[in-house]
């Protein structure tokens, strides 16, 4: 296929809305490289099919490597039973392979590609352009090329496509497709500029790993309210940031029900150089204890990496016994933090990326995570959900380890603070807290400033969205001046949700 001039590109993409301000939408185009298989017929008659749970609509093929003339004719026809007859379609595509001089074992290539939920719907028109530039771009099908490799890209969905090609060039050679996930991420990362869609960026290696469909089956099965490797998650990066050092943190692990197992160095056994965490009802099928180590949780929580993160200067309260002496102490405590915070906050509208700023995001995420806790306690809540949010726009990808300026230490050490002064019980503590969250929504704003400054897309939109999180949470209790006129018993049963069975 010959490649679109520049002016049918624009035509395709029609009028490019790119919304201004921290509001724009978070669209995207995913590319997936899916394993190589054998049987092409196999795959079109799942395609073209009613899906796992009737979810394909109307499939019909919206590209093809002969061009738009032929797509008609390439259409698989309509059976008495209303099903796809895709024997013709898939004998075309075998052609090459079965002509080949030495064809692969595994000739079927498929790949689909998705634009987010919030992003308009594309047409067909434009979602074979986008194909044409996947193939084009992972060299399976340069543009211009007469003897490419067989292909077709289908659609049944709104919001993606399938592109299915056979590995065996037209002239009887293979097509071995090197890197083409890079490739195919760079392609799309063009193709949203194009389009005027909000660019998501390159992958930058600090989003944590999510659960597997298999850990949310086995979830649901058991009845749990939350995944086992998210709720391991959040006590681990709870007892992070309350923590001092390592052995505070272990000990801050086992005190909230998790088991700790920690891993020697073979040359220094009593060097710890790692941990992995499990919980005491999570076995496998021999009842063993599923353990996950720190980089299996998020990037961030191994333990060298959190060994970067803890400073030797301690925040830490004075304990009394008197409960009114309490409250008062944890009001002064979120004051404090709100105060560290709001300094923080115009440090990142002053300053560029360095090392400060760095250490500077991770003390701030861990303040966040310190009072979600003290407002949601363990089960989380909207609070939690920011937390996790605003720890997505700190994490850095660089491994180095980050200076601490004064104002990271005192963030950190507000954090340990929170942390020892506990729950909140009161209108008076929770007023304080919640300007607090308050400020933390001003920080996330300059945040994602100096994200979007950086070009790193992902954090920058997620520090936009834990701001909106936070500002919702801090409008939500009904208030005179800075007193909330309700309990944080009430405001715990108009903003917490129950946790979900599982999370993406």
């Amino acid at each position: 296929m010959a490649r679109p001039s520049r002016q049918t590109v624009r035509a395709l993409a029609g009028p490019t809305r790119r919304p201004r301000g921290r509001h724009r939408p978070a669209a995207a185009l995913i590319p997936a490289i899916h394993p190589r298989g054998k049987n092409v017929g196999g795959l079109l008659r799942y395609l073209f099919g009613p899906g796992k749970r009737e979810e394909h609509r109307d499939p019909h093929l919206v590209a093809a490597w002969s061009g738009p003339t032929q797509l008609q004719s390439l259409e698989p026809p309509r059976t008495p039973s209303g099903r796809h007859d895709i024997r013709e379609l898939a004998r075309l595509l075998e052609q090459p392979v079965r002509a080949g001089r030495n064809p692969p074992q595994k000739p079927v290539w498929h790949a689909s590609i998705r634009n987010h939920i919030t992003d308009r719907t594309l047409t067909d028109a434009q979602w074979a352009h986008i194909a044409a530039e996947i193939v084009a771009a992972v060299g399976i099908a340069p543009h211009g090329d007469p003897d490419a490799v067989r292909w077709i890209a289908i659609r049944h969905a709104d919001d993606h496509i399938h592109i299915v090609a056979t590995l065996v060039r037209q002239n009887g050679e293979t097509v071995w497709a090197w890197n083409e996930r890079l490739k195919a991420q760079a392609a799309a990362r063009d193709l949203e500029e194009r389009y005027g869609l909000y660019r998501v960026g390159p992958v930058d290696h600090t989003s944590h790993r999510r659960p597997s469909s298999a850990e949310q089956s086995k979830a649901e099965r058991q009845r749990r309210a939350e995944i086992p490797r998210d709720r391991l998650r959040r006590e681990v990066r709870a007892a992070a940031a309350a923590a001092v050092d390592e052995t505070d943190f272990f000990s801050g692990l086992r005190a909230a029900g998790v088991l700790v197992r920690l891993r020697h160095s073979t040359v220094t056994p009593d060097e710890v150089t790692g941990y992995a965490v499990g919980l005491p009802d999570h076995h496998t099928a021999a009842g063993d204890t599923v353990w996950y180590g720190g980089g299996r949780l998020a990037p961030d929580l191994t333990l060298p990496q959190l060994r970067r993160r803890w400073h030797p200067v301690r925040g830490t309260a004075p304990r009394t016994r008197r409960p009114e002496t309490r409250a008062r102490q944890r009001a002064n405590a979120f004051r404090r933090a709100a105060a560290a915070t709001r300094n923080a906050a115009g440090q990142f509208a002053r300053s560029e990326a360095n090392d400060d700023t760095s250490a500077l995001a991770y003390s701030a995420a861990d303040v966040l995570t310190s009072t979600a806790r003290a407002f949601e306690g363990r089960r989380g809540g909207p609070l939690t959900e920011a937390a996790d949010t605003f720890d997505r726009a700190a994490r850095e990808a660089s491994r180095r380890r980050r200076g601490f300026s004064r104002p990271a230490i005192e963030l950190r050490a507000m954090s340990r603070l929170i942390a020892v002064v506990g729950r909140l019980t009161d209108d008076h503590d929770t007023a304080a807290a919640l300007q607090l969250v308050l400020q933390m929504a001003m920080l996330a704003d300059n945040l994602a400033d100096l994200r979007e400054s950086q070009q790193r897309f992902h954090q920058a939109r997620a520090a936009r969205l834990a701001a909106d999180q936070l500002r919702t949470i801090k409008g939500r209790p009904t208030t005179v001046g800075h007193q909330p006129a309700t309990s944080p018993a009430a405001y715990y049963s108009t903003t917490a949700r129950a946790p979900r069975a599982h999370t993406a």
